[in-house]
């Protein structure tokens, strides 16, 4: 079963959570991990893309969007997407959205980042009771 974190922001400065994300990538990929980064709007989406390029000197996260139609060959082992859905199994799924994406089970692991601010926690707590009204494994990390 797939085991769910939230990690819990207390910066609500608007850099914190993209900032956090990148550092929360960087672990998982150098842990071996095959992650995939569920942003809520576009423009998320390519502020995380041009930030996992930038976000530490000397960093370098292998990394590509997900689209429609794209060709999963030769894969990288960061993917970004929005509006579509991954293809096949995955590690962990990083997710940024303020709705539970519906194909989350197919991860071994979720990670729901939540950023500081109040309308973020809000939807923050609907999806921890959904994943608890299913029975789902959650550990709380504040931040």
């Amino acid at each position: 079963m797939t085991q769910v974190d939230f990690y819990i922001l207390n910066d609500s400065q608007p850099g914190a959570l993209p900032l956090f994300t990148c550092r929360l990538t960087e672990k998982a990929y150098r842990q071996g991990h095959l992650v995939y980064i569920h942003t809520g709007s576009d423009r998320q989406l390519q502020q995380l893309d041009e930030l996992l390029w930038t976000f530490r000197d000397g960093s370098f996260l292998p990394h590509r969007i997900h689209a429609a139609g794209s060709d999963s060959a030769g894969e990288q082992p960061i993917l970004l997407g929005c509006t579509v859905e991954p293809e096949g199994p995955g590690d962990v799924l990083l997710n940024l959205a303020e709705e539970v994406p519906v194909f989350f089970s197919r991860f071994n692991r979720v990670a729901e980042l939540v950023g500081g601010d109040d309308n973020r926690i809000a939807a923050a707590r609907s999806r921890y009771r959904f994943y608890k009204d299913r029975g789902y494994s959650l550990n709380t990390h504040n931040l």
